[in-house]
């Protein structure tokens, strides 16, 4: 097992997941603060890296795209401080970060899990209730209704009409954007067929108007992706047993039983160190993908 302990949060790995559980304090974005503790499965990943810079450095897990419903929902536009699959590493605690990193990396390649999208979400989305917002008002999710509370800040076409609330069930889309610059973000919901007129979101009865003045707003995102997990159709739904199988599953269902050479099955680190060396040649091309995953096997029988 490895185990990374910070101020920013603590992550550990037990071979098949990654525990995030965020720090506490005022220094801990509002957004991993609310979303709490996560468990990252395996097959969820696409990939580690350790970032050293003068302060320390950043460890970065990169999920494969559509597993995690939080970064669908943001579409790329977190800020560093605000992505739950960060982790501020301290000046001297780089090379326990390396070692998290490469314990992670060799389960990967153990378990050839593939770095491509998925068509369901591996994540669950943010527990509920869930609340969040700014700007205009707050947006909150009991998991079946959706309400928008207005307040002092709103237009009067929001206020006069008091709370806005409805059905997930009536919801064909949601739409978060922070804001950028001078120009505001917004939480949408997208209600119908989605085909009625876009208004400007602090006039759009079923839309918080961001003003990106605190980071709180960004906790919006969190009320998206409970919803979005609840929509209708793929991209709304948590894959099941029958997409999600392991990749080593699979793998040892097909791979030919081939004898290939190995390191002596006393020395862990030289078997991982051919492990990546096999890796490699199959990525150049050295290797075929029969001949891969044959001598990847007789590695493992060591292992």
């Amino acid at each position: 097992m490895a185990e990374i302990i910070q101020r920013d949060g603590t992550w550990t790995f037990d071979g098949e997941s990654v525990r995030i559980v965020p720090g506490r304090g005022k220094g801990i974005h509002p957004l991993r603060e609310g979303l709490g503790e996560r468990v990252v499965p395996l097959r969820a990943l696409a990939g580690i890296s350790f970032e050293p810079d003068r302060k320390g450095g950043r460890l970065r897990l990169r999920l494969r795209d559509g597993a995690c419903p939080v970064l669908r929902a943001a579409g790329g536009r977190l800020k560093d401080a605000a992505d739950p699959y960060q982790l501020a590493v301290e000046k001297d605690r780089g090379g326990v970060a390396e070692y998290f990193a490469d314990e992670v990396r060799n389960a990967l390649l153990i378990e050839q899990v593939p770095a491509d999208a998925v068509d369901g979400f591996l994540l669950p989305g943010p527990a509920v209730p869930v609340a969040g917002g700014g700007g205009d008002g707050t947006a909150s999710f009991d998991g079946e209704t959706v309400r928008l509370t207005w307040n002092w800040k709103a237009k009067e076409v929001k206020t006069s009409g008091g709370p806005v609330s409805f059905p997930v069930s009536e919801v064909a889309g949601v739409h978060w954007m922070p804001a950028i610059g001078l120009e505001n973000g917004h939480l949408r919901f997208v209600r119908g067929d989605g085909t009625a007129p876009v208004r400007a979101a602090e006039y759009d009865l079923y839309s918080l108007d961001l003003w990106g003045l605190s980071k709180k707003e960004y906790t919006a995102v969190l009320v998206a992706a409970a919803v979005l997990v609840r929509l209708p159709g793929a991209a709304g739904r948590t894959a099941g047993p029958a997409q999600i199988a392991a990749p080593a599953t699979a793998l040892k269902a097909t791979a030919p039983a081939a004898p290939a050479p190995a390191p002596p099955a006393d020395d862990h680190d030289v078997l991982l160190r051919r492990l990546r060396e096999l890796g490699e040649l199959h990525r150049s091309g050295v290797l075929t993908d029969d001949e891969f995953a044959a001598a990847k096997q007789a590695v493992l029988k060591n292992l």
